[in-house]
């Protein structure tokens, strides 16, 4: 360890510097022999027919190593109650002290030599407990091992009675628990033993006396047990209550986005400060237990001390030097034991049987059941498409066909069989973090000829040409710096780089825009993997006539079957969904898709020229965590405490800690005074008694003890429960700080921060400035006042002690700040290496059905374990650091004793009995508390490192203020008028500009269209009129400039439908009214609108019952549907649809334009989409690229320019679909359509009027249009 601590105070360390960890203490060896003997105890419960117990397998795989080490616990304790004895026997020598008694003094010398190796001993015989501390780590990891292969292993009905915030809150918080309980357990047994024994010793040294003083510790075991069983209850409910925080944060988090456009911030915070709330009140009485248990430490031995020897002397028996000092030794060796090691252990076992419960359940949930290569009903040799043909609201048939292919779905009847390994591209695009390469390959081996075939033919390879690392770009957690097609092409070319016998291919071109998704169709599905079987759903109905099979399903059922011929003249309502084509364009296509059936996409120049067209999208890059540097400062421990209190109470605690301080001289005055009846030195005893009592008469000590005794109790318990309290309420704040800094935050700070980051602060930082760090702050700070009173007592009585405290002191003190310095940087490391633990947790449960169709547990696991490696390289060194600085600690200690005690001999004939008593049981003491002060002092600062990362996210970057002083009218936007003024975008202040001069005028009542290539800034401009990030240039919303107003005045009065419908963990109704501002007859009525009324009449409670995690009881087109009754219950006069209906079947999507027609027909509507047909009826179009207008204008006027973008987008998708766009452009008969002169005119005369004059211009826009 030298070496390292010698780099560590030479500079910050990295995580180059860590070593490697030892193969025993390896993820994948822990959890698969923990594994072993959990499923011998499964099966040996089935076959006793009772439920399995994961404490015995716990124990059974650790028991051996964890019993053997008992025998070192024995030999320690013995050693503490040897001690005493000792010290007793050399007192004794010097009350009968005779200068010519040789062999006395040779006996004393031995004793002498018994007390310094009783030290050493102990001070090396202690640190074997750091054995102990890597069994709880084993067990901690793993446990940790086994639940992230039991998430991967989850059926769906299993992952409906779990969520994403549990199986974090397991991870970081209940595994955490076994950490500390192997350390103090052994406090069970030990205690009542060394009760016993300390009972019997105390009989031959005090007689029947010690039975009333022993009396408190009894009374106190059982006080302590029940307590133990009210901090399992509060345990209990705070675990249940952190859950569902995590779990809200978890969805805040991964739906920011949406809560930031829809204004929905406040709802969000006050769900959170509910459960917040409940888990903070929780918290505060387990912390007051703890609390009562500590007061009871400091104060316990005082109220012993007093009744056995008030008791002692009313028996008529006379103190002596060694009777005192002996007594008092064992009994601090006991109230150590029973006071703190006693209920620490209680608290602990109590807590770790909860999260054993909370870990079992888990672990007892349904599996996904494993089976050999599965295979479908129907054995599909060549390619299959098939269509959407469900009615609106159904479950969607074909993604349901896809599930039970997959294994994931299970059967009612009937027999599935496939033959061959599947892959699968899923619907929602899923990527994990890491680089795009490792997206791809997925665990495969590179073929660099394949792999550049598979980038052609998915439209890759532009863009990472692009890039600034290539295909070696980190991309960050759920691709957020990725845009939604890159990540749909991302997830499409994984499965297609797997060499499989079946490909799934769930919607994988909804994402793209019609040139991308052309080329993707024909040189991917339809090129490489021409020879492979291959079952296509989608959307794209132009795409039907090169199915070899078309699958129709109704309701469930399949309807029809066959080729698309076929279909077209059966007469089902199939035929309706299609125009009939030309034979002459038949034909030309039929041409087509032969020449991709037999032309290798590699050999085809096209291919490659076509994959050098496709446009390339900007890629943000994944920001590694930060780590602060340097000493904890006072700054921030005055935050801190200041969290919790305000002045006058920090005056108050200050106050009543010096006071409780004071009261604890009762025990040197008790000495002094007791020491009176042997040796009769008034005159010493009344200086003592003068600065140590302000004069009061020796004949009143009993009055003066049994005050300071009581006052003791009182001033110590309630200095523990202010302390508490202020540094509970400190949590309590800065969660809040924390949380609602992460609320204002730009959204920007979500793209390239990974969710497992975001959530370590929440979970593993916040439960220890919960629950640990209070604690170990108040007994810290007990036993720093406590030194600092008994150091002052000792040296009034016995000044030569100061020779050796003050050197001791002074190494100490360096010796801290030496070790503080490399210990400090690997708590850091240590946080930081928590986070991709649930990062990776969280995006494999994102992917579960991805990772589970190719078959990749077994690595993603592996994953995980190199994760947990990498954490457990920090945490052993941070155990091996500790253990380092505490042996020198007590060695230095030992040292001390050691001198302190010959130095008494070498000058016996000066010291009385007392003096020698006072001093030796006193440097016992000292040396103790000294290095544990020092230790608890030391882990303050370590601890205080989750202070200081919780302190980093309450001063994140904050966006614009929710409200402002300038508020717009109640009305406001009474016309839906917004202009573009010049505007620049850009996510970041050093990200690229993504949108570029921008000036546009979109008119009230107008229906505007939006395309543009994938990454042309459609999405972009969303985020500008949202302000998401604060755009360059003006913006104005019927005169009024939007960066005027508050961002909560600006987004509740416009309307969003997204891309990516979100749902939250609450009832129906508060995912479509979180502010409770409308009746239910108005939400009931916008569940009709939207057709989902008879939906959620059918659900147990209706409006109240609680949704799934992310609402995964509804489907993609329901979950959208919902999104839009929010839009119309809001009846803003500005709609934004974003990509709303890109994952949605035709009939869906048929139903939300008509509802948009019907409930918007007076509103701005500004429709982003790939589909052309959705926008083809629109007013106007704007065509953007590259981030800027290339063309703006009725979609009839864009379609007579063949040189335009709009024109070859519209070409791309296919001759009959083109015509049949022209003919419903040229039906198109808006309201008002206005040449681009008559828009500029109007533009300039706009931004010299008043907001007032709005419907004015729109009235002269119709009358330019109609002249």
């Amino acid at each position: 360890m030298n070496p390292l601590f010698r780099i560590g105070y030479k500079r910050s360390l990295e995580g180059e510097d860590l070593y490697n960890v030892l193969p025993e203490y390896r993820s994948k060896t822990l959890g698969e022999t923990l594994q072993r003997y959990w499923d011998e105890e499964c099966l040996k419960a089935s076959k006793d027919l009772k439920e399995p117990s994961l404490s015995k397998a716990i124990i059974f795989c650790h028991w051996k190593f964890y019993a053997a080490l008992t025998l070192i616990t024995f030999i320690e304790e013995a050693t503490k109650l040897v001690q005493p004895v000792l010290l007793g026997y050399l007192l004794h020598y010097f009350e009968t002290y005779d200068p010519n008694d040789y062999h006395g003094l040779q006996l004393a010398f031995c004793y002498a030599f018994g007390i310094s190796l009783c030290s050493l001993l102990l001070a090396v015989m202690h640190h074997l407990y750091f054995h102990y501390q890597k069994v709880g780590m084993k067990i901690r990891v793993a446990l940790c091992h086994m639940i992230y292969k039991k998430a991967l292993c989850l059926s769906n009905s299993a992952t409906g009675k779990t969520t994403t915030g549990q199986i974090v809150n397991l991870l970081s918080n209940d595994v955490g628990k076994f950490d500390e309980l192997t350390i103090w357990l052994q406090a069970l047994w030990v205690a009542p033993i060394q009760v016993a024994v300390v009972v019997a010793l105390l009989w031959a040294e005090i007689g029947p006396s010690c039975l009333a003083g022993i009396l408190v510790p009894i009374i106190l075991m059982p006080l302590q047990t029940l307590f133990g069983r009210l901090f399992s209850m509060f345990r209990s409910r705070m675990a249940v209550l952190t859950d569902s925080r995590i779990r809200t944060m978890n969805e805040v988090v991964f739906g920011m986005r949406i809560i930031k456009m829809y204004a929905w911030e406040k709802p969000f915070a006050s769900l959170v400060s509910r459960f917040r709330g409940e888990e903070i009140n929780n918290v505060m009485k387990s912390s007051m237990l703890q609390a009562l248990n500590l007061a009871s430490f400091f104060s316990a031995s005082k109220v012993i001390i007093f009744i056995t020897f008030a008791i002692y002397v009313q028996l008529g028996n006379t103190i002596t030097a060694s009777s005192v000092f002996v007594t008092v030794s064992l009994y601090s060796n006991t109230a150590t034991t029973v006071n703190l090691f006693f209920p620490r252990a209680i608290e602990l076992l109590f807590e770790s049987y909860v999260s054993i419960q909370r870990i079992q359940n888990f672990l007892m949930l349904e599996e996904l059941p494993k089976c050999s290569d599965l295979v479908s009903q129907n054995n599909f040799s060549s390619s299959s498409t098939i269509p959407t043909e469900t009615p609106v609201l159904a479950s969607f048939p074909q993604s349901s066909l896809l599930s039970a292919i997959l294994g994931e779905l299970p059967l009612d009847k009937g027999v599935l069989k496939v033959k061959g390994q599947l892959t699968y591209a899923c619907q929602q695009p899923w990527v994990f973090p890491g680089t795009i390469r490792s997206n791809i390959l997925f665990g495969k081996e590179l073929n660099p000829a394949k792999y550049e075939e598979v980038l052609r033919a998915c439209a890759l390879k532009r863009d990472m040409e692009l890039l600034p690392d290539g295909d070696l770009t980190l991309i960050g957690d759920r691709g957020a710096t990725l845009s939604g097609g890159q990540k749909a092409r991302v997830n499409l070319a994984r499965a297609v780089y797997l060499d499989a016998d079946i490909y799934l291919l769930d919607d994988p071109l909804s994402a793209v825009d019609a040139e991308v998704g052309r080329h993707l169709f024909e040189k991917c599905i339809c090129g490489i993997l021409k020879d492979k079987p291959r079952i296509l759903v989608t959307h794209q109905l132009q795409y039907l006539k090169a199915a070899d099979q078309i699958l129709v399903l109704k309701g469930g059922n399949v309807v029809a079957k066959g080729g698309y011929t076929e279909l077209q003249k059966s007469g089902l309502d199939f035929t309706s969904l299609l125009k009939k084509e030309d034979e002459e364009e038949q034909q030309a296509m039929s041409e087509e898709l032969a020449r991709s059936r037999t032309v290798s996409s590699t050999s085809s120049p096209t291919v490659n020229d076509e994959a050098e067209q496709i446009p390339a999208e900007h890629t943000q890059t994944a920001v590694e965590e930060s780590r602060l540097q340097g000493t904890i400062g006072m700054g921030m421990y005055y935050k801190y405490i200041r969290a919790g209190a305000n002045v006058f109470v920090l005056l108050l605690l200050f106050v009543v800690n010096i006071s409780a301080q004071v009261n604890q001289r009762d025990t040197v005055l008790m000495k002094q005074i007791l020491q009176l009846n042997v040796f009769g030195t008034s005159k010493s005893f009344f200086k003592t008694c003068l600065h140590m009592c302000l004069g009061v008469i020796a004949k009143h000590y009993a009055d003066v003890l049994s005050g300071l005794t009581a006052a003791t109790l009182i001033f110590g318990l309630v200095r523990a429960m202010l302390f508490i309290y202020v540094l509970v309420k400190s949590t309590e704040t800065l969660h809040k700080r924390m949380f609602n800094a992460i609320l204002r935050t730009p959204v920007h700070f979500f793209d390239v921060n990974p969710i497992g980051r975001v959530l370590n602060r929440f979970s593993k930082d916040i439960g220890e400035v919960d629950l640990v760090l209070p604690w170990t702050f108040v007994d810290a700070c007990q036993i720093a006042l406590h030194m600092v009173g008994v150091i002052a007592v000792a040296a009034s009585v016995v000044p030569w002690i100061l020779i050796l405290v003050v050197p001791l002191l002074i190494i100490f003190v360096f010796l801290r700040r030496y070790f503080l310095k490399t210990s400090r940087d690997i708590k850091r490391l240590e946080r930081t290496t928590r986070s991709p633990m649930f990062s990776h947790l969280s995006s494999s449960l994102q992917g579960l059905w991805t990772i589970r169709a190719f078959r990749a547990e077994q690595r993603f696991q592996n994953v995980f374990d190199a994760h947990q490696d990498l954490h457990s390289e920090t945490w052993y060194l941070l155990l091996c650091t500790t253990r380092w600085f505490a042996m020198r600690l007590d060695l230095l200690c030992a040292v001390f004793v050691i001198i302190l005690t010959f130095a008494c001999m070498s000058i016996r004939d000066d010291l009385g009995a007392g003096d020698v008593g006072l001093a030796l049981s006193y440097a016992i003491s000292i040396v103790g508390m000294f290095q544990w002060g020092v230790r608890q002092s030391a882990e303050v600062e370590n601890l205080m490192i989750s202070v200081e990362r919780v302190m980093e996210y309450t001063e994140l970057e904050s966006e614009a203020p929710w409200e402002t002083e300038k508020r717009p009218p109640l009305d406001w936007p009474s016309q839906g008028l917004v202009t573009f003024d010049g505007v620049n975008f850009s996510y970041s202040a050093d990200g690229p500009v993504v949108l570029r001069n921008m000036n546009a005028t979109f008119l009230p009542r107008e229906k505007v269209g939006v395309v543009g290539r994938t990454g042309a800034g459609k999405s972009s401009l969303v985020s500008a009129l949202f302000r998401l990030a604060e755009p360059q240039g003006k913006i104005y919303v019927d005169g009024i400039l939007t960066s005027e107003l508050g961002l909560h005045d600006l987004r509740q009065k416009m309307s969003i439908i997204p891309q990516d419908p979100v749902l939250f963990t609450d009832t129906m109704r508060k995912n479509l009214d979180p502010f409770s501002q409308h009746s239910d007859e108005e939400l009931w009525n916008s569940l009709q609108e939207v057709q989902l009324k008879s939906v959620v009449e059918e659900l147990p409670t209706k409006m109240e019952t609680l949704l799934a995690e992310s609402g995964s009881n509804f489907s993609v087109g329901q979950r959208q549907l919902v999104c839009l009754a929010r839009a119309i219950l809001r009846k803003n006069r500005i709609l934004i649809i974003d990509e709303a209906t890109a994952n949605v079947d035709p009939r869906t999507d048929k139903l939300i334009q008509r509802t948009i027609r019907d409930k918007f027909r007076d509103c701005t509507v500004l429709t982003i989409a790939h589909r052309l047909n959705t926008i083809i009826d629109s007013d106007r179009i704007m065509v953007l690229d590259a981030g800027e207008i290339q063309a703006y204008d009725a979609p009839y006027t864009l379609l007579q320019d063949p040189e335009g973008i709009f024109y070859k987008m519209v070409q791309q998708t296919g001759q009959q679909e083109a015509e049949d766009l022209l003919a419903s452009a040229k039906q198109v008969s808006p309201a008002v359509i206005v040449s681009q002169n008559g828009i500029r005119s109007i533009y300039i005369l706009y931004n010299h009027i008043s907001a007032f004059s709005c419907a004015i211009v729109y009235r002269v826009a119709a009358i330019v249009s109609i002249n």
